[in-house]
């Protein structure tokens, strides 16, 4: 008797090549047609090969005829499909996706950052992306419940996503309230950036102004009032405090009816950025020397591809800029019908994603290339009029007065007026000579500013019609920023209120009473030193905690719960075969990526300071500066709290389990029926819940009578209905 129940045991054991039927563990129906008995199942006699009869033989087993019905329930869902798919793709698609992605393809190789970029994207993006939207949208719940369902032990897993969620929420408020008061400062013209400010009482510019470009001075010094270090403190700034307080007001009102509110909004905060990415990319297009940038775009490095610096960068961003494990993905689909496509709706988010990120490389690459072109042409204009002057005056001969033509087309004419000179005159008038050439420029015009920001108040001078265009650019930026935002408050109410279901009822209630501590904690941020600290989370702070939450959530799912078992319930879900390659993607490619990625970031930060841009005043430039050590260990606190629930949790299921294990059974008691326990059992979850006849005394015999019992029990509860309540349909 005890090898059998050792036996029994082993076989419920669930790994990611779980040789237990699929159809035996998860389709009731299956189980029904088949007419397998208890002792049959428990010992998992039958196999199957990972290939593609896997699905064969699931789809078999499902009664496409039996009626499909759904337990309705107080949980809201999305008005449409639309709404849906409006909701993923805004949250995903954010302001990194804009400035990060082209910034990082100009400086990791231009093309092979596209290729790696790809590869990752569906080699580990897109299955992880369907592992957190199908675990939500199965189990109707959000991070913290859908983690605590698959396994108790790693339940901590949704409270550290439900951390990370909030903090990101904390300082990307921010970014969208810089992006809204150079919204609110470009109904003026000029621009208030586009020249320098006079000084008091004075016709003369203010020295640190002209000692670098206007666009710079006005986000250090008027935007941010900006300290020359991390550590001199100060108030909040009063014009950004106000913006944060309408941002957060926008969100709050935004979010305060649940998803009729959030779905509507949608409509405009995601659809209205692509209309104007659509404007702007044809725009950009249009642009003299456009083609410069976008050559330089196409450019692929092979030692790039070969770099594993390169690929850290790479998967830093990718799953940065798609947002997987913040919980957001699996909260927003916790509100879609069961029987929702899923997989196909992973692909066109991650579709999304890429193609608003060539878009905004092919913008950005197009309008610098123009910019660089700019440059150029003023430059080669300052070497003519050098060169006249040195002329005019006898330090040069004659000879080499230019010709009035030249001044047309500088671009064009100035290199082949200097490359048609003699030898010897070319070496006497280089020294007086500045380099002017547009590669170089094109360099510089990258390597400006810092901040994205600061990028895109200098890009839209490039167009006629520059307040026009200052507007349109940062209405795209703010409507990018709220739908990310709409994203990340989303995974935050949803988890209080699947733990809290009382707050359920109090939608508008818990909307404020997130938004005003989150509002009050984003203070922080717009004090004079606040975007070092901004810089600081961004850069070193969330891409430790995410690559962990990542690969519990990859593991727990492709190794305790079963790939095997999860893909099997996606089949019921769907109602069609699905390729098996996704259980090699979450057991091999997946977790060995994330490693990779968890194990680099980790050795850069050890062998490498961490820095930041700030503004030395004295010299009008940006310096790079090492955060102080007390940042430092700030920055290794935030990583061990947000990481901390997921040991702490599973410490305190292990005292529970210890403490509320039920003594032996009685051989004198009568067969009891026992459900299976729901996903997260120590055995194993499921899915699903099927009556299991056990013999308290552990035999495996069951009479005639109790198997009519079990098979009439099952014939009630088809592999369709669900465990957890709901699931409206569009």
């Amino acid at each position: 008797m005890t090898a059998v129940k050792a036996q029994n045991e082993k076989s419920q054991m669930p790994n990611c090549s779980d040789p237990t039927p699929v159809i035996a563990t998860t389709s009731a129906s299956k189980i029904v047609k088949s007419e397998l008995s208890t002792e049959e199942l428990s010992r998992g006699e039958h196999s199957f090969d990972w290939s593609d009869e896997d699905n064969d033989n699931t789809m078999e087993g499902i009664n496409k005829n039996e009626p499909k019905y759904e337990i309705n329930n107080d949980r809201p869902s999305w008005a449409n499909k639309i709404e849906y798919l409006l909701a993923q793709v805004g949250y995903s698609v954010g302001l990194s996706t804009i400035w990060r992605f082209p910034y990082l393809c100009f400086h990791n190789g231009g093309g092979s950052f596209l290729i790696i970029y790809i590869i990752m994207l569906f080699l580990v993006g897109v299955p992880l992306l369907l592992l957190e939207m199908a675990a939500g949208q199965r189990m109707h719940q959000g991070s913290i419940g859908v983690w605590k369902v698959i396994s108790p032990w790693i339940g901590g897993v949704g409270y550290s996503s439900f951390m990370v969620c909030f903090i990101v929420g904390l300082y990307y408020s921010v970014l969208m309230t810089w992006s809204l008061y150079y919204l609110v400062q470009s109904f003026q013209s000029p621009l208030p950036w586009a020249l320098c400010p006079l000084l008091r009482n004075s016709s003369n510019f203010d020295p640190e102004c002209t000692r670098t470009t206007s666009t710079v001075y006005f986000w250090y010094r008027h935007v941010l009032k900006a300290t020359d270090e991390v550590e001199i403190g100060g108030l909040p700034v009063l014009h950004l405090s106000i913006s944060l307080s309408v941002t957060w007001f926008i969100i709050c009102i935004s979010m305060i009816k649940g998803l009729k509110s959030t779905g509507k909004m949608l409509y405009v905060s995601v659809l209205l950025p692509y209309i104007i990415l659509c404007c702007v990319f044809i725009r950009s297009l249009m642009l003299q020397g456009a083609e410069l940038g976008l050559k330089r775009l196409l450019v692929t490095e092979v030692s790039a591809l070969y770099s594993m610096e390169v690929w850290r960068r790479t998967g830093n961003h990718l799953f940065l800029s798609m947002g997987s494990g913040f919980g957001s993905f699996t909260a927003i689909s916790s509100y879609a019908p069961r029987s929702n496509n899923c997989i196909m709706d992973a692909f066109a988010v991650a579709l999304f994603n890429l193609i608003t990120s060539v878009a905004a490389s092919v913008f950005v690459f197009a309008t610098v290339g123009h910019l660089a072109t700019l440059k150029s042409e003023k430059c080669y204009l300052r070497n003519a009029e050098r060169v006249m002057n040195l002329v005019t005056t006898g330090v040069l001969p004659s000879e080499l007065r230019l010709p009035e033509s030249l001044y047309r087309h500088m671009s064009y004419s100035y290199p082949t007026w200097f490359g048609n000179l003699p030898e010897g005159a070319k070496s006497m008038v280089l020294p007086y000579l500045s380099n002017c050439d547009v590669a170089d420029k094109l360099e510089e015009v990258m390597e400006g500013p810092g901040v994205a920001i600061v990028a895109f108040s200098d890009i839209v001078f490039a167009f006629s019609g520059s307040t026009f265009w200052s507007i349109i650019v940062f209405v795209f930026l703010v409507t990018m920023g709220l739908s990310t935002m709409l994203g990340v408050m989303q995974g935050i109410i949803t988890a209080l209120q699947d733990t809290f279901s009382s707050l359920r009822k109090h939608t508008k209630l818990l909307t404020v009473g997130v938004c005003v501590p989150m509002f009050l904690g984003s203070l922080i941020f717009v004090k004079p030193s606040g975007s070092y600290y901004v810089n600081m989370l961004d850069d070193y702070w969330a891409s430790l905690p995410l690559f962990f939450i990542l690969i519990l959530e990859n593991v727990s799912m492709a190794w305790i719960y079963g790939a095997r078992r999860f893909l099997a319930d996606l089949i019921i879900i769907l109602g069609r075969p699905i390729s098996p390659i996704y259980r090699w993607l979450w057991c091999f490619v997946s977790p060995f990526v994330l490693l990779i990625l968890f194990g680099s970031t980790m050795i850069h930060l050890y062998l490498h300071p961490i820095t930041y841009l700030a503004w030395n005043s004295s010299t009008s430039n940006e310096i790079t500066l090492s955060y102080p050590s007390w940042a430092r260990v700030l920055l290794i606190l935030l990583i061990v709290i947000t990481i901390l629930p997921i040991p702490a949790y599973f410490l305190y299921t292990l005292l529970k389990s210890r403490m509320g294990r039920p003594r032996a059974p009685s051989s004198r008691q009568v067969p009891q029926q026992v459900p299976q326990q729901v996903p997260g059992a120590e055995a194993g979850g499921r899915f699903f819940d099927y009556p299991i006849i056990r013999d308290p005394a552990g035999g495996d015999q069951l009479s005639r009578g109790q198997k009519d019992r079990v098979r009439k029990s099952r014939q009630h509860r088809t592999g369709d209905e669900d465990i957890i309540p709901g699931g409206a349909t569009w």
